[in-house]
C-alpha cells in the first residue's frame, strides 16, 4: 500500500473556481518617473552637517517592533558626511510631535521622522506636522493615481467600502505646502519634505531603507572630502587596562577633531575606533595604539563583518 500523501492539484485537472483562484492577475511591473532635482532647500553652495531622527510609535515604546530605521539612518548619516546629533523615539501622541518636529527644524539641518503615516486612526504624522508648521492637509492628486496603480491587481481593492477606500486615500494626504519627491520608481510612497529639512518616512524598515537610499541625489550632501574615515583597531587587553592610555590620547588628538571610541567585547578584549577627518593621520594613530595596545589594525572586510553582526 503507498504511503505518499497527495500533491497538491494541477491547473490541468483543477475545477472552475479552483482555475480562478490560480489565474490571479500578475503584479504590474512599476516604472514611475522620479521628482526633477530641486534647489538645494539650504540655500546655495549650503550642504547638510548636522542630522536628527525622530521615530513615531507606541509599537516601538510598548516593546511590540523592534527600531531598525534609526541604526539604519545612523549609518547613512556616518557614510555621507553627516554629524547625527540626536535620535529620539515619542508616542503616537500629536502634541509631542508638534514639539520635537519644531524643535528640531530649529536645531538640525536634515531631520527624519519614521512611521505613523498608514491608513489607520493612529497614524498621525502627516496630520501632526501639518499643524506643527502651520498648513492644512491636502490630497495629492499624483500620489493617488500611484497608489492606484501599483494596487490595481489586488483583487481585495474592489471590494473596500466607500469608508475603506477613504482610510486608504489617508496615506495620499499631505502638508499641503510640502515638497513631494518621488525617489524610487517602483514605488508609489513618496518622500514629503517640509520647510527644506524634514523628511517624512514610512515605519517599514524595507521601505525606509530604499526611499532613504534612493533621496541622496535630492540631499545638498558634503563633498568626499569632508566625510570622516573610521579605523578599527582590535586589543586583547581588558578596558581597565587601555583606559589611561586612550584618556591621554583623546585629550591629545581633540585639537584635531579626531574622536576616539572603545567597544568592550564579551571575552577578553576591546575594540578601538579611531575616527577623523584627516585619514592619513588616523591611520597613524592607528599604528600608534596597534603598538601601544598590543592591538591589530582590522582590515575593511573585518569591520564590515564585525558591523553587520552588531546589528543582528
Amino acid at each position: 500500500m503507498s504511503s505518499s500523501l497527495p500533491g497538491p492539484p494541477s491547473a490541468v485537472g483543477a475545477s472552475g473556481a479552483e482555475n480562478k483562484l490560480l489565474s490571479k492577475p500578475p503584479a504590474p511591473v512599476l516604472n514611475f518617473p522620479n521628482s526633477p532635482i530641486p534647489k538645494n532647500p539650504l540655500g546655495e553652495g549650503q550642504y547638510i552637517k548636522t542630522a536628527a531622527a525622530l521615530i513615531i510609535g507606541d509599537e516601538i515604546l510598548n516593546g511590540n517592533t523592534l527600531d531598525r530605521n534609526s541604526n539604519y539612518f545612523a549609518r547613512f548619516c556616518f557614510e555621507n558626511g553627516i554629524e547625527l546629533q540626536r535620535i529620539e523615539v515619542i508616542a503616537d501622541d500629536e502634541l509631542e510631535i508638534i514639539e520635537a518636529s519644531r524643535r528640531m527644524v530649529q536645531k538640525y539641518d536634515f531631520v527624519i521622522t519614521s512611521g505613523g503615516i498608514g491608513p489607520t486612526h493612529d497614524d498621525i504624522t502627516y496630520a501632526s506636522l501639518a499643524k506643527s508648521f502651520g498648513q492644512e492637509l491636502k490630497y495629492h492628486d499624483e500620489t493617488l493615481v500611484r497608489m492606484e496603480e501599483a494596487n490595481r491587481h489586488r483583487t481585495w481593492i474592489t471590494q473596500q467600502s466607500e469608508e475603506q477606500r477613504t482610510a486608504r486615500k489617508r496615506m495620499a494626504l499631505f502638508p499641503e505646502a510640502g515638497e513631494v519627491l518621488f525617489v524610487a520608481s517602483d514605488i508609489w510612497v513618496p518622500v514629503v519634505r517640509l520647510e527644506g529639512k524634514l523628511c517624512i518616512f514610512p515605519g517599514i524598515p524595507s521601505l525606509f531603507q530604499k526611499l532613504l537610499d534612493n533621496l541622496k541625489p535630492f540631499l545638498p550632501l558634503p563633498s568626499e572630502d569632508a566625510r570622516p574615515f573610521r579605523l578599527q583597531v582590535f586589543t586583547p587587553l581588558p578596558e581597565s587596562s587601555i583606559a589611561p592610555f586612550l584618556t591621554a590620547l583623546q585629550n591629545r588628538v581633540k585639537p584635531e577633531n579626531i574622536r576616539i571610541g572603545s567597544y568592550p567585547l564579551l571575552q577578553p578584549g576591546a575594540h578601538i575606533a579611531l575616527i577623523g577627518l584627516d585619514r592619513e593621520r588616523v591611520k597613524e594613530l592607528g599604528l600608534e595604539v596597534e603598538k601601544e595596545l598590543q592591538g591589530r589594525i582590522l582590515s575593511a572586510e573585518e569591520t564590515e563583518a564585525m558591523t553587520k553582526t552588531k546589528r543582528q
